[in-house]
């Protein structure tokens, strides 16, 4: 069930936009820790404020964490099921809402076996998700789908990258299929070997009290997102509430009804190495029907499995105001003319934290109208939010302070160890 979008009045689906909460935590050295997915939800939870609460005084916009598979929990879920993994890298988790007539329901779940038997991904089973509905309003109650999860695993002679365009291709199909058969309550949070996604229609505090399986000391996370939505002009509900499956997003993609008609238009010329034949299962790129932080988080995401890495496929989407700047690498400039003739910026006001997994940064459109401030700790630790402050941890053993710019980017790439500014990123990218 979701609030109506009646398109006689004067709501349109393609103006929605939401000002929110959002950040990260990241161990710039890998370490896969407790202490980063609690510090996350504390992050979160002070970020509270920057959403909005329903008349119920429990009922909110909409909130939720990103993090790194737990691989080790969700081995011994396999093992309740019957199952068992040659290694616990091999496990993925489609997390599916579903419909609550149970018809529907049955529907969609043979809509996901069926896509996953298409794409030769092993099912274990499915696996009702832990959670507590007397933590929530009334409207998030009643409007509340089933909630569930599919443990997938990999076969024996698939790479990563390989296993994870599997998953997005499976996904990609269920959906397709659900929207033609009009099942407009079927929705997959994440479907990953990498990431996984708790969110919901929820204040802040009630994301870890709803959903139990976080308050596991087996949820352990070299890094997380969290975001606290506010629905600034749109209807609050469970599938918009962020994270999404790579991005969570803060404001509002003014350019959007360009970047969706021009991402439409190249899907006739879309070819691909990496895809080959299944490049038509890709389409449409960009969801129907959904929010501007939902259509750049489908863009990131098919830039990102198409082969180029996450900063690389967030300098493509928000690139910098380049075109008059005197100073600018010629390798640089090189990089950003060559991305301006395979796709528009998409122009905010914006702040995008984005993560793969592996990676996690954020960034700035060239507007830089958003807030976006960071702390680097003397472990290793960085700490970004809309706002300073928002973690509980001793001001002496902060190192580094720093705030976005415009058009400026950080990340911390988790498998290399390594924290990247904004110079470092465009280096990167640019090959300097």
């Amino acid at each position: 069930m979701s609030y109506p979008k009646v398109e006689q009045s004067l709501y349109d689906a393609r103006f929605e936009h939401d000002n929110c909460g959002v950040g990260f935590v990241a161990n710039s050295n890998g370490v896969v820790e407790r202490r980063v997915l609690d510090l996350a939800l504390e992050g979160l939870g002070n970020l509270a404020h920057r959403g909005a609460l329903d008349a119920d005084a429990k009922t909110g916009d909409g909130a939720g964490v990103l993090l790194q598979l737990p691989r080790r929990f969700f081995a011994g879920e396999v093992e309740k099921l019957g199952g068992k993994l040659a290694d616990e890298a091999d496990v993925a988790v489609g997390f599916v809402f579903l419909p609550t007539d149970e018809y529907q329901a049955h529907t969609c779940r043979h809509i996901v076996e069926g896509a996953l038997e298409q794409f030769g991904i092993h099912k274990f089973g499915w696996r009702e998700v832990p959670q507590n509905p007397s933590c929530l309003g009334d409207k998030a109650r009643n409007t509340m789908p089933g909630i569930e999860q599919v443990l997938l695993g990999r076969a024996a002679d698939w790479s990563a990258d390989e296993y994870e365009r599997r998953l997005y291709l499976a996904r990609k199909s269920a959906e397709k299929q659900a929207v033609e058969q009009g099942i407009a309550e079927f929705y997959m949070p994440s479907f990953s070997s990498r990431t996984i996604v708790y969110k919901g229609l929820f204040n802040a505090p009630q994301l870890d009290k709803f959903y139990t399986d976080l308050q596991s000391p087996l949820f352990e996370t070299a890094l997380a997102i969290f975001h606290q939505r506010y629905s600034t002009n749109t209807f609050p509900n469970w599938q918009l509430a962020q994270p999404f499956r790579m991005v969570a997003h803060n404001g509002e993609i003014n350019t959007l009804i360009g970047n969706k008609n021009w991402t439409r238009a190249r899907e006739l010329e879309l070819r691909s190495e990496v895809w080959g034949d299944n490049v038509e299962h890709l389409m449409p790129i960009l969801q129907p029907e959904v929010s501007d932080s939902a259509c750049i988080d489908n863009a990131l995401e098919a830039l990102e499995l198409s082969g180029r890495d996450n900063i690389h496929a967030a300098m493509m989407l928000a690139p910098e105001a380049w075109e008059k700047k005197k100073d600018l690498p010629r390798e640089l400039e090189g990089f950003y003319k060559y991305h301006a003739c395979l796709n528009e910026p998409w122009d905010g006001p914006a702040a995008i934290v984005f993560s793969n997994g592996t990676t996690v940064g954020a960034t700035l459109d060239r507007n830089g109208l958003r807030p976006a401030r960071f702390e680097i700790y003397e472990d290793g630790l960085v700490v970004m939010g809309s706002e300073i402050g928002i973690v509980d941890l001793p001001e002496a053993k902060v190192v580094r302070k720093g705030r976005l710019g415009p058009g400026k980017l950080i990340a911390i790439d988790t498998a290399e160890k390594k924290f990247y500014d904004d110079d470092d990123c465009k280096a990167h990218v640019a090959g300097m």
